[in-house]
């Protein structure tokens, strides 16, 4: 299976200073203190986690659901990211909305409810194996 990395640099203190995070090869964006703690421009990391749980969640949906011999049409999915005082993520929202022709509303609840417990980004949120390399530059 794929190995993915992304990465992150902070320059200055936790308040005035800023940061450069890269999704692989696709996207980089800025975050700071106010775009994390406050409402500033530039991205977080809760932000991106909640993109990447809506994502997961979504294509596992949709993998669920062919496996059961039905076509989705669209999945929608929003990962609200609550990060509460600690800081500590408290609590992800996952909101999705499908079109998926011949499905009942029940089949469907049962589909996503599998799918909330089975994408690896919610196993990964559960609880995985942290790994640290730390190497101090002079």
């Amino acid at each position: 299976m794929a190995v993915r990395t992304s990465t992150a640099e902070w320059k200055g203190t936790l308040k005035a200073g800023n940061g450069t995070m890269k999704v692989g090869s696709s996207w980089e964006g800025p975050f700071t203190f106010a775009s994390r703690f406050e409402s500033a421009r530039g991205t977080n990391p809760e932000e991106l986690i909640g993109a990447a749980h809506a994502g997961c969640f979504s294509m596992f949906l949709s993998a669920l659901l062919s496996d059961a011999g039905f076509t989705p049409t669209s999945i929608r999915t929003s990962a609200t990211v609550h990060l509460d005082d600690g800081p500590v993520i408290s609590q992800i929202e996952l909101k999705t909305e499908a079109v998926v022709p011949g499905l009942d509303e029940a089949a469907f609840k049962a589909h996503a409810e599998k799918a909330k417990a089975g994408c690896p980004v919610s196993k990964a949120l559960a609880g995985p194996k942290i790994t640290l390399t730390a190497t101090l530059h002079k």
